[in-house]
């Protein structure tokens, strides 16, 4: 017999692997809506999710930590752009899912040590610059035969993408692909070193009534919206997602609905849940409640140290 409880250390060993691989839950996407203090799900938000939000966004406030935050350089846009009007067919959509990739030819030697991250609102930022071969790397993660996207060459440009001190322009490889006109986009600048959080993680199991996120997936372009990868089992309705908005910060709150007892297998499935805001996020942090950290994204995991 699996009860919840049982479930849920299922889940935080698979939600580990979860925040450090992209993309490696499987499930079906959904696109739901919530605001203020609200719950993007059945019913109400749990008192202990509000309260527990509340401490998250207390203790960020004004510290240290958010001070170095509002400082740094850490994506929440999408640190790859795909060529224009991709993918051509099914099987180049399949390479890039499967990250497999072919190089033929020499990559560039680094131009320059540092690259400079521009915001759109003002101020700079100068850091290390990413080699043509480190950043092909984090992009071609898969070698097998079969569908692949072949790379044949790469120069140093710019792209912009979502921060968090809102939108910048920063140095980029751009590779050019076989069959494309335009190129596949990558950053060329690793985000700043994460700043130690002023709350401790909520507990080391989640439970139904709060979890941690998975992890970022995207930012609408105006900030009114961000789309996060939250995760339940197999014997449930599904993921809700409380919000807490304050001057400060947006505090999401994951969380289990119509949950059942009795026997259980012990899957892990992931839904992409959109919750809108009352206004952009703006240079305001992005919180997971579970964790009192930044949701993490592809590039701004949570490091060993914390």
């Amino acid at each position: 017999m699996r009860t919840n409880t049982a479930r849920a250390v299922d889940l935080l060993v698979v939600l580990a692997l979860l925040t450090a691989v992209t993309g490696a839950v499987a499930g079906c996407g959904s696109e739901k809506a919530g605001g203020h203090g609200a719950r993007v799900g059945d019913g109400d938000p749990a008192p202990e999710s509000e309260a527990r939000a509340r401490q998250v966004a207390d203790a960020w406030d004004g510290s240290k930590a958010a001070e170095t935050w509002r400082k740094g350089y850490y994506p929440l846009g999408e640190t790859v752009q795909l060529p224009e009007n991709a993918f051509r067919n099914g099987a180049d959509k399949l390479a890039y899912g499967t990250r497999n990739f072919v190089l033929r030819g020499g990559l560039p030697a680094t131009p320059q040590k540092d690259g400079k991250v521009k915001w759109e609102s003002g101020g700079s930022l100068t850091l290390p610059l990413m080699g043509a071969r480190k950043a092909y790397e984090t992009v071609a993660r898969g070698s097998n035969d079969g569908p692949h996207l072949t790379v044949t060459g790469a120069k140093l440009g710019e792209m912009t993408l979502a921060t968090s001190r809102g939108p910048a322009t920063v140095p980029a490889w751009l590779f050019t692909l076989e069959g494309y006109d335009t190129p596949l986009k990558r950053v060329a600048l690793s985000p700043s070193k994460l700043p130690r959080p002023p709350i401790k993680p909520v507990g080391e199991v989640p439970t139904d009534e709060l979890a941690p996120l998975g992890r970022l997936v995207g930012m609408a372009a105006d900030g009114r919206s961000v789309t996060v990868m939250a995760t339940h089992g197999a014997c449930d309705d599904g993921p809700a997602v409380d919000v807490l908005e304050t001057g400060g910060s947006v505090v999401l709150s994951a969380s289990v609905v119509g949950t059942k007892d009795g026997p259980c297998t012990s899957q892990l499935l992931g839904e992409e849940v959109t919750v809108t805001l009352d206004r952009p996020v703006g240079d305001r942090l992005l919180l997971d409640a579970f964790t009192g950290r930044p949701v993490p994204n592809e590039e701004n995991g949570p490091s060993p140290s914390q």
